[in-house]
């Protein structure tokens, strides 16, 4: 018992240090910015009382959630406690360098600075562009070395515990498939990117057969560097597009997607949801977890606007107001649900 309120109090005490780094990263880097290039256009975002408040109440039930999960064999409690430090100090000073770049970017609104070495046929157009104005948008080994570290930044150091919460929902809508050996259960993560969410799913599906898909060559090749020390069977990487998923009808038993659709447009979110409906098995789970919206969490819409507005996300002012939950149900899923964690929705739906 005092081992369990020792390890507590250290969880705790790291994911607060985390916030803390991560306000402070973006408060600095904000100010000496616009100190050596002043930006008009950059949105003022001035966090009042109620707000703030609202936001240490919303990452508190965060944390208690990611730590009842764990303390109830949901995932393993190591998980907690999974992160790759050494990489974010070798990566940390690669972000201060970028800055500038970034920053002239967003200030002159260049949004398709992209390597001229990619062959832009294999890509659809609203894929082209430098999302959060980042370097190389996700074509590049240099943009997805630093991508999980500026995710963490972002997202206050939330980031992991905002992307366990499709384990839960994941692993009951597998019992559907409990007289099955969980060798051969297949689990498909969409836009896997970098790799973290296919660590925290090995973790918690130690012997289910687990394949990330992800369109971004770089990305993959990250995601590999991440996975391969990982315990249990290999997770296989495949490159593709969500719209055209390379399976077949019926092939999944359960399928994941974390933080994809508020970068597709309208159209494409719900080709990607007949996908994912024609590759599950009948009784075969999908769990999707994006950025909060307006109508779940009013609360922060000053915080959904300060994003679209300083960040290049030209789909996420449409997503936020998209009805996610009745596309499902038009497409033929159900049992739809939906939760909110933090910044983060997470809807469960099953075929």
């Amino acid at each position: 018992m005092v081992q369990d309120s020792i390890t507590k109090i250290a969880y705790n005490t790291l994911q607060q240090g985390k916030s803390i780094a991560g306000l402070a990263h973006k408060e600095i880097s904000s100010k000496l910015m616009n100190l050596l290039s002043p930006d008009e256009k950059l949105n003022d975002f001035n966090i009042d009382k109620d707000l703030l408040l609202d936001i240490q109440k919303s990452m508190g039930k965060l944390r208690e959630e990611d730590w009842n999960d764990a303390e109830n064999n949901i995932y393993p409690l190591k998980l907690l406690f999974d992160e790759p430090w050494l990489r974010y100090l070798t990566q940390y000073p690669k972000i201060w360098l970028d800055m500038p770049n970034t920053w002239e970017r967003r200030k002159k609104q260049n949004n398709n600075d992209l390597p001229k070495t990619i062959d832009k046929e294999n890509y659809p157009n609203y894929y082209l562009r430098n999302f959060h104005h980042q370097t190389d948008g996700y074509l590049s080994d240099f943009s997805a070395s630093i991508y999980d570290l500026q995710v963490e930044i972002l997202f206050n150091g939330t980031a992991n515990p905002m992307r366990r919460r499709i384990i839960k929902p994941l692993k009951t809508g597998l019992l559907n498939f409990n007289n099955r050996k969980r060798s051969s259960i297949k689990i498909l993560d969409v836009a896997t990117g970098s790799g973290r969410t296919l660590k925290q799913l090995r973790g918690a599906f130690p012997k289910e057969k687990i394949i990330g898909l992800d369109l971004s060559d770089s990305y993959l090749k990250e995601a590999s560097r991440h996975i391969s020390s990982l315990e249990g069977n290999l997770i296989e990487l495949i490159k593709g597009n969500a719209e055209e998923l390379p399976f077949e009808d019926n092939s999944f038993q359960g399928v994941s997607c974390v933080y994809l659709f508020h970068e597709l447009p309208r159209t494409v979110r719900e080709n990607v949801l007949k996908e994912f409906i024609r590759i599950l098995e009948p009784g075969g789970t999908l769990v999707l977890a994006d950025s909060i919206q307006i109508k779940d969490s009013p609360e922060f819409l000053s915080i959904m606007e300060g994003f679209y507005k300083n960040f290049h996300e030209p789909f996420y002012c449409d997503y936020i107001k998209d009805d996610i939950d009745n596309k499902m149900k038009d497409i033929g899923f159900k049992e739809v649900s939906s939760q909110s964690f933090f910044m983060t929705k997470v809807w469960s739906a099953v075929k």
